[in-house]
């Protein structure tokens, strides 16, 4: 809101209202809910960020991917392209959450509540978001290296040894 339409009928400008306090367990959580759609970023730096509307499109390119490489049964070469950009969102937005979990208070209110009247205290709530993230986060990674190594090796090694075991016989 600029200053010009705060002005007050006698002439006074009324003071800006205090920056709103930005809790780091809400952080984390938003980040582990739904990081792949920016929301910690929304919650930490508002609607002009950039990177939160970033997420957005690599999320809804990985899901079109992912919806391509289950039609195709993981041939689409196109699919796992676009499968990568959400993938990197959601690996992302877990890794956020750990790093806003684990950063310390008095560092979390130097960064985003420098005007704040009363500091941050991180309880276990967000201890068990960055549990929770780096459990989940490091088993969607295997997972995805899992199936993709599988796919590789359906598509290259198999043929190849066929090929070898008729040439035997």
């Amino acid at each position: 809101m600029s200053t010009s339409s705060r002005v007050r009928s006698d002439g006074r400008v009324p003071p800006a209202p205090p920056p709103r306090f930005k809790s780091k367990t809400r952080a984390a959580l938003a980040a582990f809910l739904l990081g792949s759609l920016g929301a910690h970023r929304f919650y930490l730096y508002g609607s002009r960020d950039a990177l939160a509307y970033l997420h957005i499109a690599a999320t809804a390119l990985g899901v079109v991917g992912v919806q391509w490489l289950v039609t195709t049964q993981r041939t689409s070469i196109a699919g796992w392209w676009l499968s990568v950009p959400g993938a990197v969102s959601l690996l992302a937005a877990f890794l956020a959450a750990i790093i806003y979990g684990l950063r310390p208070d008095d560092q979390w209110d130097a960064r985003f509540n420098p005007h704040g009247d009363h500091p941050s205290h991180s309880g276990w709530g967000v201890v068990f978001v960055v549990i929770l993230s780096l459990f989940i986060g490091a088993m969607l990674l295997m997972g995805a290296l899992a199936l993709a190594f599988q796919t590789y090796f359906e598509a290259t090694v198999q043929p190849l040894s066929c090929v070898g075991l008729g040439a035997l016989a």
